[in-house]
C-alpha cells in the first residue's frame, strides 16, 4: 500500500503526519501565511485527485466543496492548526 493511501486511511494518521509536517516547514523557516497557502493548495490538489478514505475526510471534502476561495481558506488554516496540535 502507497505512503499516500495509508496515510489517508485514518484521519487521526492524517492529522499526525500533517502536523509533522508543519512543524517541519515551520523549522525550515516557512511563515505562518506560506504555510497556510500550502495547505490551501494541497486542499484544492485532494479535492480533485483523492477519494475520501474514511468519514472525517469525507466531511471535510463535502464542506470543501460548499465552500468559496475564503472559507476554504479558512479550511486549511483550521488544518494547520489543528495538525499541529497533533504533532
Amino acid at each position: 500500500m502507497s505512503t499516500e493511501k495509508t496515510v489517508l486511511s485514518s484521519f487521526d494518521t492524517w492529522k499526525k503526519f500533517l502536523g509533522d509536517r508543519v512543524l517541519q516547514a515551520e523549522k525550515m523557516g516557512m511563515s505562518e501565511d506560506t504555510i497556510n497557502k500550502l495547505a490551501y493548495e494541497i486542499g484544492d490538489f485532494l479535492d480533485e485527485k483523492v477519494d475520501p478514505a474514511n468519514h472525517s475526510n469525507r466531511a471535510l471534502k463535502e464542506l470543501w466543496d460548499v465552500g468559496d476561495a475564503d472559507e476554504r481558506r479558512t479550511i486549511a488554516c483550521l488544518m494547520v492548526k489543528l495538525a499541529k496540535q497533533n504533532a
